[in-house]
């Protein structure tokens, strides 16, 4: 039997991640791996912070803190959102940790014992003040394009341009601020991407089933041709080299951080090592299939300069199977930013409402195959349409007429008719179109037929009208009620793996055990008829609270809206 190892894109640690960066790997892949999970599948699901890099040494300094003092604190505050989130993780790891440090190096030694990494000296600027190197972002000046003063060594964030430190007009450290820099030559190693790339285009052209966004960006980067990549950096925030005359310079966090997966897979093999083998999963796995889940911008890292390092290794490593790309979330048609704290942020997004809201909200508007764009309007206007009137309206005025009129149990009396074996029927149909859009990963699709499921249920209302029906024939009225309210259990159970707290609470107030392993058959006159007349339950509160006006125009002036 296939396993299922999946993966999202690591967070950087740089701060709260804001929505875009949850639609664009963390929350996809939860879903699919909750679906799999209920579909009986033996699933993996890893994730881990990325820890290194000049980004987190510059956001330690303007915390004040030590930088591995500082990636512990953040990881443990991303690590607690997810949960917040309901993200499902078997493992969240952390590049920093010995396994890690451990793996890097021993792909670092592979890669320069088979000719893939060799060591050449380059210019760099030098602070004679901090009396150190500065890596690209860790210069700053005036850009020579735009005139914008803050530019950094690497790029403009003011024109876009790209950068070298020896462009700027009156650079200056970032750490200090010194002026008093030199240009000086240093020692790094460099992955020989030109001598792998042949082999890296062979095994892209093998995967046919990849999304056009992700082969498009992959063969694009082949044909403009791989240049060979510096993967050591001038830092001490690292994975160290391990190599003679290398000893102050660590691996760019480029090359450590896809490590990682395999990395945070060991972090939790090692916490139960009689009953967990990493190895298994990652080294010459067979069995396992493997997704990815990761945003446009991760996609050349995933398709070419990670694959390279797992082939010029020589070693069976798995490779991914499927690459589920995105494109971005915008904020009213400017992108999010965690450096410039534009958007809405996840720790945010958290205290105003619970995580189910943001959960549907954002896989049914998932940037699949275009930028899409949040609005404060779009968000309440599909919260207040389909979780509040559609399905949660649904729940409410089932459960409260049946307790008003037979009792907190489903109603004796009358028998399913031509009505109910339409609604089997058009149930099937809807159910199968769900789960092959959930396998396929087209979640927008899923999400449509999710609510047209939900949709259902209110149509089915309508037309059997239990509360007209009672007056003159209350069996009739009896039946209906035990067939909407085994919709209430078949919407739980297809629910779960998007909105799994508000799936939870219809669990419990059917009396069911509904766990992360439960789906439905495939005979829906069954599902139809699986609480039987006398089941007792309870009406919960308000599954979905309708979002105000008034609500919109203050989170619009507190987070920035159509201006």
């Amino acid at each position: 039997m296939t396993r299922h190892l999946i993966t999202s894109a690591l967070p950087y640690i740089n701060g709260v991640k804001h929505l875009g960066n949850l639609v664009g790997s963390m929350l996809p892949s939860d879903l699919y791996a909750r679906y799999l999970r209920a579909r009986g599948q033996e699933v993996l699901f890893i994730c881990a912070t990325d820890e290194h890099g000049t980004p987190a040494e510059l956001a330690a300094r303007e915390a004040g803190v030590d930088v591995a003092e500082f990636c512990a604190e953040a990881h443990e505050l991303q690590k607690g959102l997810g949960a917040a989130f309901s993200l499902s993780f078997d493992h969240f790891g952390r590049s920093s940790s010995p396994q890690n440090h451990e793996l890097t190096q021993h792909f670092g030694n592979k890669l320069f014992e088979n000719g893939f990494i060799e060591e050449r000296v380059t210019k760099q600027v030098f602070s004679v003040d901090d009396d150190r190197f500065l890596p690209d972002r860790y210069v700053e000046g005036t850009c020579p394009h735009c005139g914008y003063e803050k530019a950094r060594g690497d790029q403009c964030e003011s024109c876009t341009r790209l950068l070298d430190p020896t462009d700027l007009l009156e650079p200056r450290s970032a750490v200090s601020g010194s002026s008093n820099l030199e240009v000086r030559e240093s020692k790094h190693l460099f992955l020989l991407q030109s001598k792998l790339s042949d082999e890296i285009r062979e095994w892209v052209n093998k995967h046919q089933d990849w999304p056009v966004l992700v082969s498009s960006i992959a063969l694009k980067w082949l044909d403009e041709g791989l240049h060979d990549r510096g993967i050591t950096r001038d830092l001490k925030w690292g994975v160290p080299v391990g190599r003679e005359g290398m000893e102050d310079k660590v691996y760019y966090v480029w090359f450590d951080a896809p490590i990682e997966y395999i990395a945070a897979t060991k972090e939790w093999a090692d916490e139960d090592p009689e009953n967990r083998d990493w190895k298994s999963w990652w080294y010459e796995a067979e069995d396992v299939h493997y997704t990815e889940f990761m945003a446009k911008d991760n996609i050349p890292f995933h398709t070419v300069t990670f694959p390279g390092t797992q082939l010029g290794s020589r070693e069976p490593w798995k490779m991914v199977d499927y690459i589920k790309g995105f494109n971005w979330l915008n904020y009213y048609g400017g992108k999010f930013s965690t450096s410039q704290k534009r958007g809405i942020f996840m720790s945010d997004a958290i205290e105003m409402l619970p995580a189910d809201y943001w959960r549907y909200y954002l896989l049914a508007n998932a940037p699949e195959s275009s930028d899409s764009s949040f609005t404060w309007d779009g968000f309440s206007g599909t919260v207040n349409k389909d979780l509040a009137d559609t399905l949660g309206n649904f729940v409410n005025r089932t459960l409260k007429f049946c307790s008003s009129k037979f009792g907190n149990a489903l109603p004796e009396g009358g028998v399913y008719g031509e009505r109910e074996t339409q609604l089997a029927k058009d149930l099937t149909a809807r159910v199968l179109a769900y789960n092959g859009f959930m396998e396929e990963l087209q979640i927008r699709k899923a999400m449509q037929e999710l609510r047209a499921i939900w949709v259902m249920g209110n149509e089915y209302l309508t037309e059997t009208a239990p509360w007209t029906a009672f007056k003159t024939d209350p069996e009739a009225a009896a039946a209906s009620l035990r067939a909407a309210i085994n919709l209430i259990r078949v919407f739980a159970v297809l629910s779960a793996p998007v909105i799994p707290t508000a799936s939870k609470t219809l669990s419990d107030a059917l009396g069911l055990d509904l766990n992360e392993t439960t789906w439905l058959g495939e005979d829906m006159v069954a599902e139809l008829d699986a609480l039987k007349a006398g089941h007792e339950f309870e009406v919960p509160g308000v599954l979905f609270t309708k979002i105000s006006d008034e609500q919109v125009a203050e989170w619009e002036e507190k987070f920035g809206g159509k201006e």
